[in-house]
């Protein structure tokens, strides 16, 4: 990754232990980690505080392992690391050896000893130091602001904001760890079976196979294997260093600028946060706060990141034809009937989990199932089972483990900041704010909300920026009338877009290193080849028919209108449709795609009557440009 990323925003790599005996402890801890989960999604979890607790336990111990404080210094750091590893397990096994004192005692009535207090501490610096070394300053910091906001501008007294983080499920231990827990775990380990399985190798021939040969092709292999491969990742970075190292540099060679080829990696990747059926961890969050099925917020989110990826696979297209750019040959690019017949069976596991989720069967065992399919599956096949070895297993269980770390501690920090807003009704007043700084226009609100995303995004990973923005300012958008799905979507919209929006755009980063060109140049192509990306949220708010909410006739026609609208986006900012475009007709086909984009017929109407002046200048008139090819470098 660029080293132009400050390490403020960046997720800190995990240090590789010293020694083969440290090796070997983590590989124990991490797999037990795996199992424990996948036993838990079969049979049932414990109670609330212990099972999370227990979670909880697995990613400290695995943290402070992997992540010491002075990576490659002397004992003595790596003694203040196991001081801090018994600290974790003290507080932990504190609630669990007292569990009945803990779970019958009268929350804010009974006073607390002098060793809870103790441990209550203990839990708080514990939380926020692994969480600054997963994740960097951005979130400890800011759970810190809300300890001393409450701790020093409100009436609440320090041993029950103690209480509220430490010995009740609205803190430390609260549900955005429980989220962690139960869900995201369990489909991190998924990714990580389907990655060991081959199925990136399945995602990549089918994408070279249905796209390569296509104007701009390599381009749109990128759009469609990172669309794929987000099925089973919720992380763009990890996305980008997946396919990036071969669709980038496959870009390049076929003619794209290295800028454009950095972005479409980068827009493709994010956008797999949005894509059902496994989506990025504040989906299930997004779940757990609208107390709905995790298959209904995928059934919410379906329209969007359709739009997302036709916007950026025409971006992709309409570059391409006005460009000159043609497609890799077909006699060098896989057979769509070989791949599928050699490989097509590992999308098996991907369709169970689908089909689970509709069939209505809970979210964690759809995972189970589909991760306890992945290798099956791969040994149905001599060729899928040639690299598949008892040593696949054990590293999918670690790959698992290690994988949720980031989340893990996300949830737990992002606990503390909710246990806060929740203590000093600090969300209530922050609503006030909001709708008196948008004069009670719903508009309005929707920028501020989208910029405060935007920017949280930029310090933080999605999950916790969710959280904030669902804390502070969800509710004022609810209160100016928009529902409560569209709200909350909203949110999560432009949490995941600070990815690729300058000046800390860590998708496009990592993309621009891959491809070795200009982060500016690439995040603002990022920005106009995923410019549905930031207009659709706005749409839906006002017309909840894009989120599959309201009568199919008119969830139909939305979709239909806004798919267009959305092609004519992308025809508008890279100026092609029939033949490059002029100015004038750039700026009607921008005009046409908001209207059709936005639901309604009068809206319709207009967009049809603006797309059919430009469609026949072009195509009876013949007025526009004449294309050029792009250099490569």
């Amino acid at each position: 990754m660029s080293e132009a990323i400050p390490v403020i925003s960046e997720e800190v790599p995990a240090t590789p232990p010293s020694t083969a005996a440290l090796k070997w402890i983590v590989s124990v801890i991490a797999i037990a980690m795996s199992l424990f989960h996948m036993y838990v999604a079969g049979f049932g979890p414990p109670e609330a505080m212990v099972f999370r607790g227990v979670h909880l336990l697995f990613a400290l111990t695995l943290v402070f392992l992997l992540y010491p404080l002075k990576p490659g210094a002397g004992m003595g750091w790596r003694a203040l690391d196991m001081v801090l590893l018994v600290g974790s397990w003290a507080f932990i096994l504190h609630i669990f050896f007292n569990y009945e004192y803990v779970t019958y005692r009268t929350i804010y009535i009974d006073d607390m000893t002098t060793l809870d207090m103790f441990y209550a501490a203990v839990s708080l610096l514990i939380v926020l130091e692994a969480t600054r070394r997963v994740l960097g300053w951005a979130l400890p910091i800011t759970a810190l602001v809300f300890i001393a906001y409450t701790v020093v501008l409100t009436n609440v007294k320090l041993p029950i904001l103690m209480e509220q983080m430490y010995l009740s499920l609205e803190g430390i231990f609260g549900p955005t760890l429980g989220v962690s827990a139960s869900y995201v775990m369990l489909f991190v380990l998924f990714g990580a079976f389907m990655e060991r399985s081959g199925t990136g190798r399945l995602f990549m021939d089918f994408a070279l196979a249905i796209t390569g040969h296509t104007a701009g092709g390599p381009g749109k292999v990128s759009v469609v294997s990172s669309s794929l491969f987000g099925t089973v990742s919720g992380s763009a970075v990890a996305n980008v260093m997946v396919d990036g190292p071969i669709t980038i540099p496959l870009m390049k060679k076929t003619g794209f600028h290295p800028p454009f080829a950095a972005a479409v990696e980068a827009v493709a990747s994010t956008g797999g946060q949005i894509m059902p059926p496994v989506m990025g961890a504040a989906a299930f969050v997004m779940a757990e706060f609208l107390a709905v099925s995790y298959f209904q917020v995928t059934l919410w989110a379906a329209i969007p990141a359709i739009l997302y990826y036709v916007a950026v696979f025409f971006s992709v297209h309409f570059r391409a034809k006005r460009t000159g750019l043609l497609g890799v040959p077909r006699t060098e690019l896989p057979h769509l009937g070989t791949v599928m017949r050699e490989r097509g069976h590992l999308f098996t596991p991907i369709l169970l989990v689908f089909v689970g989720l509709v069939a209505g069967y809970s979210a964690p065992l759809c995972a189970l199932a589909g991760t306890l399919a992945c290798l099956p599956m791969a040994l149905l096949k001599k060729l899928t089972r040639a690299d598949i070895t008892w040593r696949s297993v054990v590293e999918a269980l670690e790959d698992g483990a290690r994988n949720t770390l980031l989340v893990a501690m996300a949830c737990a920090c992002a606990g503390i900041v909710i246990g806060c807003v929740t203590l000093t009704g600090v969300g209530i007043s922050f609503t006030q704010v909001v709708v008196g700084l948008a004069r009670q226009l719903l508009p309005l609100a929707l920028m501020l909300t989208a910029v405060a995303g935007i920017v949280l995004g930029m310090g933080m990973p999605t999950t916790p920026a969710y959280i904030v923005m669902v804390s502070l300012l969800v509710p004022a958008l609810v209160k100016l009338g928009a529902i409560a799905p569209a709200a909350h979507m909203f949110a999560f919209y432009f949490a995941i877009l600070s990815a690729i929006t300058p000046p800390v755009a860590l998708a496009v980063f990592a993309a621009a290193s891959l491809g070795k060109t200009d982060l500016w140049k690439s995040g603002w192509e990022a920005v106009r080849i995923g410019a549905a990306g930031f207009i659709v949220p706005f749409m839906f708010v006002y017309e909840p028919a894009l989120l599959m909410i309201g009568d199919w006739q008119v969830v139909a026609s939305s979709f239909l209108t806004a798919t267009t609208g959305t092609i004519l986006l992308a025809a508008s900012l890279q100026g092609y449709l029939l033949r490059p475009a002029l100015m004038w007709q750039r700026v009607v086909l921008f005009v046409a795609a908001i209207c059709l984009i936005k639901p309604g017929w009068i809206t319709d109407l207009i967009g049809i009557a603006l797309l059919a002046v430009v469609f026949a200048s072009q195509y009876f008139f013949r007025i526009g440009g004449t294309g050029g090819r792009e250099r490569a470098s």
